[in-house]
């Protein structure tokens, strides 16, 4: 594929590949243990995610657990939201305590558990083995990106390349999951289809021990390791994280009229909307950025706002876009009959084939235009994906969408995807200051956490609202948002390059370095 056209220099940091070794595509080897981790991993995620809604809304006598649609939406948001609240934790202990490449592995394992726990029959296994697949991806999710990061010099400019061929074995993962877990619950019910995922990260964990010597030092160091002067404050730290934990559980009660899912749902938002805004003032304030890394925290900062509504309305494949599939979609394409799991292949399908070109066109422009830019971009692409739909709705005027018409709706936001997604993981990288590098991986992970909560409010506050208003307006207020980045964009560029040629001149005293962004 063009896009791995890339030359065989060796990584310019300590981790790439050497002068005369083989390489994958053009990159350091430990990329391809990486790349196939993460895809296994994805299938076991994905194909979990494809049938989790079904599971939770379909009745007892089916094998699901019975609850409303309204809940079950809510929940299967607020379960994407803890997953990534988790990459917290992941990357706190990553960057303090066990390191990126340990943090991974032990991540993989609980992952591994958790499908093994929902395979099983009963409420209780099931909340479980959700419980663990959610904290198991919050160690392995920030941590498995950042290692891709440690391959490569800062000024290497292979690194957005890397990043998307990254990108590229997420989506086969996730693109082969749909079809096989669908087919198997078909066939055999909730559980078995379970259990493909379980097998599915079993498969990665295979390949990232097996490939572990191919990562080099990559995710070796612990970056910032705790003191034993840090101690009092660490205990001081985790008592108010409790707290706050308490807090929104104890607000989620109060709001609901007592102790419910619901309660759980709304506590869960509220951790959401506040710690991305805790943890921007934290890295801000911290004694160990210095003043030249500054600039870049404050750019990141719309940079990060713009994702969250972007992943807002992504991460509804797995609830408001699957409801639409199985209710309000004709199941047949291409003269086929498939089962409403299908349209979750679509995102993945059309990133394997529309990667390549991306990946060969930001090399070609040099990576123009400016990383703000492409954040509207995609930003935009997501917004008409909704207004695309609800478009449909008015002309069908109440019978069931052809498959195609919903397919679009993928087709669309992949384009946008493409533009902010593998973009924002560089970008992340790029902009953290180094004492933060891992939890600054999880703190783009707080973008989906915090806009997946906004759905869970969104669909038990929109409940009764007709699908022309829900899809209408969400994509009004996409694009609203990406207008308004677009006049903020000029101002993030010159942060980002003010940082950079700061930190040129404290280096070397030379000339200001061009940005990387």
């Amino acid at each position: 594929m063009i896009a791995f056209m890339t030359d065989d220099r060796p990584a310019r940091g300590t981790t790439g590949a050497e002068p005369d070794e083989p390489t994958f595509f053009g990159h350091p080897r430990g990329l391809m243990t990486l790349f196939t981790t993460e895809m296994w991993e994805r299938f076991s995620y994905y194909g979990m995610r494809a049938i989790l809604l079904y599971y939770l809304t379909d009745t007892a006598a089916n094998g699901g657990l019975g609850l409303d649609d309204a809940t079950g939406l809510a929940f299967v948001s607020i379960y994407g939201t803890s997953v990534y609240l988790l990459t917290i934790v992941g990357g706190w202990l990553a960057d303090r305590v066990i390191g990126a490449r340990r943090a991974v592995l032990y991540g993989g394992v609980i992952i591994a558990a958790g499908h093994v726990l929902l395979t099983i029959p009963g409420v209780g296994f099931s909340m479980s083995g959700i419980a663990f697949v959610a904290l198991g991806t919050g160690l392995l999710k920030p941590n498995v990106s950042s290692m891709v990061g440690d391959l490569y010099a800062r000024d290497d400019d292979r690194r957005n390349a890397a990043f998307t061929i990254f990108y590229m074995g997420i989506n086969i993962g996730s693109l082969t999951a749909p079809f096989l877990v669908g087919w198997v619950r078909e066939w055999g019910g909730y559980h078995a289809g379970f259990s493909v995922a379980a097998i599915g990260m079993a498969i990665a964990l295979v390949f990232y021990v097996a490939g572990g010597r191919l990562l080099r030092d990559a995710g070796k160091d612990v970056p910032n390791p705790i003191t034993r002067d840090e101690a009092p404050a660490l205990v001081r730290g985790g008592l108010l994280l409790l707290l706050a934990v308490a807090v929104a559980m104890l607000l989620g009660t109060w709001a609901g009229g007592g102790w419910s899912i619901d309660a759980f749902i709304d506590g869960m938002s509220y951790l959401a909307f506040a710690a991305p805004i805790f943890y921007l003032t934290l890295m801000y304030r911290s004694p160990k950025v210095e003043d030249y890394e500054r600039p870049r925290v404050l750019a990141y900062v719309p940079l990060f706002v713009a994702a969250t509504f972007f992943w807002m309305i992504f991460e509804q494949a797995a609830t408001t876009l699957s409801e639409f599939a199985k209710d309000s979609t004709d199941l047949t394409f291409l003269g086929t009959e498939v089962n409403p799991e299908f349209f979750q292949s679509v995102n993945p399908a059309s990133i394997i084939i529309l990667a390549p070109l991306f990946a060969w066109f930001w090399k070609k422009t040099k990576d123009q235009p400016p990383t703000a830019y492409k954040f509207v971009i995609g930003l935009t692409f997501a917004g008409l994906s909704f207004l695309w739909l609800a478009g449909v709705i008015v002309v069908m005027d109440g019978a069931d969408a052809p498959a195609w018409t919903l397919a679009m709706v993928y087709v669309i936001q992949t384009l946008g995807e493409l533009c902010l997604s593998p973009v924002g993981l560089a970008a992340t990288t790029l902009l953290a200051p180094k004492a933060f590098r891992n939890q600054a991986m999880a703190l783009w992970f707080l973008a989906p956490a915090a806009g997946q909560a906004i759905t869970a409010q969104l669909v038990q506050a929109t409940e009764g609202a007709s699908q022309v208003a829900y899809f209408g307006w969400t994509g009004l207020v996409a694009v609203g948002v990406a207008v308004v980045l677009l006049f903020l964009s000029p101002w993030i560029t010159r942060h980002i390059r003010h940082a950079d040629a700061l930190e040129a001149k404290r280096s070397d005293g030379g000339d200001e370095a061009p940005s990387a962004l």
